[in-house]
């Protein structure tokens, strides 16, 4: 299988409209256990000019060695960047969707810390459904773009940058619950993971509301 490399063509496009894209891109959504993350990374006019860095792809297409130094230099080719959370017990109350807006507009607000401006700004934002507006305390520009987190070279910045940022979380809650085997699973519903949950009953860090023990294993 042939794998194509993210490029800047839309980033490009955009910012001969805006002065900021700020891009966005979810881990964890499936997951049985453990926060969603949303991870952002700021684009300007600049930055779309220098060159993608090397090997840097959708989270889910590096290897989980390789992770980490690319989502090292993903964050060093940005502007800025950063990780916005949603636990459990808030996906538990609010629902999935909710708490993704929530995880994606503290996201947002990380890299306005960090200096980004919004007001001339558009959200670049992977999927099909803008999911942070109805949450984000401010007016955001959003644009959903199907697999951006493939296409677009900020996005797959995002990607990576939010995914090894969980997998490391995951991996510090496994060691005071390792027979969730958290530290290979990172929460998603793999045959020893519900195996543990039928033994053990769900802990703290499991999303209650789900239906866990039948949910099927996603690796």
């Amino acid at each position: 299988m042939t794998v194509v490399a993210p490029r800047l063509t839309l980033e490009r496009r955009l910012l001969a409209e805006c002065d900021l894209i700020i891009s966005l891109d979810e881990v964890g959504r499936g997951a049985l256990a453990g926060p969603v993350a949303v991870g952002a990374a700021v684009m300007d006019a600049a930055g779309a000019r220098r060159r993608v860095p090397e090997g840097l792809r959708d989270s889910k297409l590096v290897t989980e060695r390789r992770r980490p130094d690319v989502a090292a230099r993903a964050a060093a080719w940005v502007q800025a960047s950063g990780v916005g959370w949603a636990s459990a017990a808030e996906i538990d109350e609010v629902g999935i969707m909710r708490a993704l807006g929530l995880a994606a507009s503290r996201a947002v607000q990380s890299v306005v810390e960090q200096g980004a401006l919004v007001s001339n700004a558009l959200v670049l934002l992977d999927g099909n459904h803008d999911y942070v507006s109805a949450v984000h305390p401010a007016p955001l520009r959003v644009r959903p773009v199907v697999k951006a987190d493939r296409d677009c070279a900020s996005v797959s910045a995002a990607s990576v940058i939010a995914k090894v940022a969980r997998d490391t979380y995951m991996a510090e809650l496994h060691l005071d619950h390792p027979a969730y085997q958290w530290d290979r699973n990172k929460g998603y519903a793999s045959a020893e993971h519900r195996d543990a949950i039928r033994s053990l009953g769900l802990s703290p860090h499991h999303r209650s509301s789900w239906a866990i023990a039948d949910a099927p294993t996603l690796f």
